[in-house]
């Protein structure tokens, strides 16, 4: 087990050196950030021309690419993301005072979505071609199709319009879950429900076709033979088999929930890093837009490695090859 961690650590090193490089290369693919972000206020080509020579020194931009690249990597290996141009604070702290909440709504949708999803997916599984079952994979199906910002947008009508309570402003009235859980759960209920409900209906669709190919197997009908009650054979025996693909979604809903709240982050005004670099990108903030980026692709990365180890957890019999 610890070779096997040991082998994916090492493997990740060049994929993490490759993901900094990228996004380094498709931050430099956009010169007009300079030139935009110079012509705020100008009137005159004199001072545009002045604006924009110390943009790019500012930026780094002047030097030729190959010492670009050299600083961008010095500075991303001591935690230095840049400065922003709307605080003049540097990124890092920025973003790290803005992700509190950001993450906070991803592990809210992601326990939302594991709840819904894996007694639905057993009993969806378990009851196959019955009228719960029909039911169930409808809903899955709308889950899929009905965007998160749409779905929010309805949850929020139906709250206020038949429920008769609308949920507090999260950006004038946020409170940190550890301060007033209350508060804060009342301002993350909605968009975590929206969020979580479409990833539920992913998870739930895999999870029913891969429970469904385990129960199939031998040992489930020699378990089955034994007199094994249902509950136990399908929990205990089929269910930890069915669960190694479904760790894979799991794993990429889990790393792409802070980039993917972007939009629910600006529907319910919630304080994250999602709504802090939409705000600097209509702003031409590059380096909050390009520390965001290279955020989210190391999270998914270091994700992507805690699902190895996973699949190792679940099937002792996984080893590197």
């Amino acid at each position: 087990m610890s070779q096997y961690l040991l082998q994916r650590l090492f493997l990740n090193v060049p994929v993490i050196i490759l993901v900094i490089t990228i996004v380094f290369l498709m931050g430099r693919a956009r010169p007009d950030f300079a030139e935009q972000r110079a012509a705020q206020g100008l009137s005159n080509a004199g001072d545009y021309n002045q604006a924009l020579q110390a943009v790019r020194h500012q930026l780094g931009t002047d030097r030729p690419l190959w010492q670009q690249y050299g600083y961008y990597m010095a500075d991303v290996a001591r935690g230095d993301l840049g400065t922003s141009f709307i605080t003049q604070h540097p990124v890092t702290s920025e973003l790290r005072k803005r992700l509190a909440p950001s993450i906070e709504l991803g592990l809210l949708q992601i326990t939302v979505a594991v709840l819904i999803a894996l007694p639905i997916g057993i009993i969806s599984a378990v009851r196959q071609d019955s009228l719960p079952d029909y039911g169930l994979r409808v809903f899955a199906v709308l889950g899929l199709a009905i965007p998160s910002f749409y779905l929010g947008t309805l949850l929020l009508l139906f709250s206020v319009k038949v429920l008769g309570w609308t949920p507090p402003l999260v950006n004038t009235a946020y409170r940190e879950i550890w301060d007033d859980p209350i508060a804060n759960l009342k301002m993350m209920a909605l968009p975590a429900l929206a969020g979580g409900l479409g990833e539920a209906a992913i998870i739930m669709r895999l999870l029913r076709s891969q429970l469904l190919e385990v129960l199939r197997q031998d040992y489930v009908r020699t378990a089955y033979a034994k007199g094994l009650k249902e509950r136990n054979v399908v929990v205990t025996h089929a269910l930890r088999n069915a669960l190694i693909p479904v760790v894979t979604i799991l794993g990429l809903l889990i790393g792409a929930v802070v980039g993917a709240d972007v939009v629910l982050e600006t529907l319910f005004e919630i304080p994250g890093a999602g709504q802090f670099t939409v705000l600097s990108l209509k702003q031409n903030d590059f380096p909050v837009v390009q520390g965001f980026v290279l955020i989210i692709a190391l999270v998914l990365v270091m994700t992507n490695l805690i699902v190895d180890v996973t699949y190792a957890w679940l099937d002792p019999r996984i080893r590197f090859e």
